[in-house]
Parts: C-alpha cells; sequence; structure tokens
C-alpha cells in the first residue's frame, strides 16, 4: 500500500519571513520551555529544518504498519532544495498534503527519527545539528538529513515501479 501524502510544516514561509520579524515572534529556545501545543504559529514553523523527507512518498505494509521511505518526492517539492515550490497555495495542487498539528502527532507514525516535531513530541530534544541549535541552515545538509540532492519528482516515475525507489539513507 502506497502511504502517499505530504505534510504542510512551514519551511518556506520561514524563508520569506524577516529575521528581525522572526526573532520578535521566537521566544528564546522556546522548544525547550514550551510544550507544542503552547507555541506560538512563528514558533511551530520554525521548528521546520526544512529536510523535505516528510515530502518523499511512503510505502506502508497494512499488516505490520511498518513504514519504507522512497527517494521519490511530492511533485512540488523541489528536489535540489527540499523546499516546496508552491508552499502558499499547495493544498491547492496536492489536496492529501497534510497540515501538521500537535494533535496529528500522536497518529502520525512515518515522520523520520530526525524530525523536530517527532523528537519533541516524544520527549527528545532537538538534533545537535539542527539549525535552531546551530544557528545555521546549512547544518542539516553538512548531518546528511535532508532530501536535498536526493529525490526525485514523483512526475518522474511510473507508479508501477515506486519499490523500485525505497532508499535507506537516512534512518
Amino acid at each position: 500500500m502506497v502511504l502517499k501524502s505530504t505534510v504542510t510544516i512551514g519551511y518556506n514561509v520561514l524563508l520569506s519571513l524577516s529575521a528581525s520579524v522572526m526573532s520578535q515572534e521566537l521566544r528564546p529556545e522556546f522548544w525547550k520551555h514550551y510544550a507544542l501545543t503552547e507555541l506560538r504559529s512563528a514558533e511551530w514553523e520554525a521548528l521546520c529544518d526544512g529536510c523535505g523527507l516528510c515530502c518523499l512518498v511512503k510505502l506502508e505494509d497494512e499488516e505490520s504498519q511498518e513504514v519504507a521511505y522512497t527517494k521519490v518526492a511530492c511533485k512540488l517539492l523541489d528536489c535540489q532544495t527540499a523546499s516546496c515550490r508552491d508552499y502558499p497555495n499547495q493544498k491547492q495542487h496536492v489536496p492529501d498534503c497534510i497540515q501538521l498539528t500537535p494533535e496529528l502527532l500522536d497518529t502520525i507514525h512515518w515522520l523520520p527519527p530526525s524530525c523536530a516535531y517527532r523528537r519533541l513530541h516524544e520527549g527528545k530534544n532537538l538534533p545537535r545539528w539542527h539549525y535552531l541549535n546551530t544557528g545555521s541552515r546549512q547544518s542539516i545538509l553538512k548531518a546528511k538529513k535532508s532530501a536535498a540532492g536526493r529525490c526525485i519528482s514523483e512526475e518522474e516515475i511510473q507508479d508501477d515501479d515506486i519499490e523500485d525507489y525505497i532508499v535507506r539513507w537516512f534512518r
């Protein structure tokens, strides 16, 4: 069974906001001091590291619920930068795109282990390479935790060939 869903979490919104606006809306080390349900909108969006892994097509075994990731990305994901090409309007282009919320974290089991939302929901810290810890959006690339440069668009493959694109490079 193909679990084809993408998650809207805000990386592209962050890129369009000025640093001064973001700093006014983000409380210092907010991820350490507030529950996910207590975060302001900008803080929730800021948790996204922009990896793009949530925008990859996943395959789920119906019996075991085991999830396999593919290197096949949503048609809107820019495979070189791992950012959405039309973030403000993605639901118009991809109706099954999921708007991630704190409440959904209880039901979504396929977010990658490195995902900030998943990690904080599980009571873990942000990864050392997360830009909120390092101050650099390049940290994710150096840590090899991004889909940037490692995926292909779903428009480039035949649906029947999806299993040929299973990867394990982000575990």
